[in-house]
């Protein structure tokens, strides 16, 4: 029996098709709470569909078929009777590329608390000061803050995302490829928030960058073709992997 205390999603035996073709396939993943899970594998092996099923944006893809658990906190977000609202504020999901309101970057971060009733200017101006500073945007923002979004950099559009994210006091933040189209600068800053973040956050990322995943992830996990492949410690999948295809991987020799 595995201690639900310590992890925040257990996924049992999940299966996604899309039509006849399918994604992923009996997958079988514990996620520990308040570490970094870095998961890695070439175009096409399932990871994206994995964080859409796990904040069912997989509700969306028409022809899907979904079977198997997806625990959080022991509570199967697939049952139909899931508030599916709550767990997107739960669950939130930070894109590949940044896609900001075209609005002040004050409004980007109050936009969902007010969606979800939240009206107190004070409690509002908290929220956005905490979750800048915890995407480490503060400093850089504290005094443009109903400047448009759309005028920050690519880096700090990212950033922001993960802000917006963090407005919302999800407990989990999904991401996928959030650094792929950003400079080593850039890609470093948000390496440091997720550091910072996973001690109250519990942290999903999905990285065709095998270095980041190396780098930053407390778990690795390599999928390929739709299969869990191997998963363990970061150290062990780079340095001493059980299955040869995830040597193959890791040391460039396909992918």
């Amino acid at each position: 029996m595995i201690d639900p205390d310590t992890y925040k999603i257990q996924i049992r035996d999940l299966t996604v098709l899309y039509g006849k073709e399918s994604s992923l396939q009996s997958i079988t993943l514990n996620i520990p709470r308040n570490q970094i899970t870095g998961i890695m594998g070439p175009s096409n092996s399932g990871k994206s569909t994995l964080l859409r099923v796990l904040n069912r944006l997989s509700d969306l893809i028409p022809n899907i078929l979904i079977r198997g658990k997806v625990l959080l906190d022991g509570e199967d977000i697939l049952e139909p009777h899931y508030d599916v609202n709550r767990l997107r504020a739960r669950v939130g999901m930070v894109f590949a590329k940044p896609i900001p309101l075209p609005r002040s970057i004050y409004e980007n971060l109050t936009f969902g608390p007010k969606m979800h009733g939240i009206k107190d200017r004070r409690l509002l101006d908290e929220r956005v000061e905490q979750s800048l500073r915890a995407a480490i945007l503060w400093d850089e923002v504290k005094d443009r803050l109903f400047e448009s979004a759309l005028k920050l950099s690519g880096g700090q559009q990212q950033r922001l995302c993960i802000a917006r994210t963090l407005a919302m006091q999800s407990e989990v933040i999904l991401l996928d490829e959030p650094t792929s189209g950003l400079d080593p600068i850039s890609t470093a800053k948000i390496e440091e928030a997720l550091r910072s973040l996973k001690q109250n956050h519990t942290i999903i990322l999905v990285s065709n960058n095998t270095k980041q995943i190396a780098r930053i992830s407390d778990q690795a996990a390599f999928f390929l073709m739709g299969d869990l492949v191997e998963c363990g410690p970061p150290e062990k999948l780079f340095t001493s992997p059980e299955d040869k295809r995830t040597e193959d991987y890791v040391s460039g020799r396909f992918g």
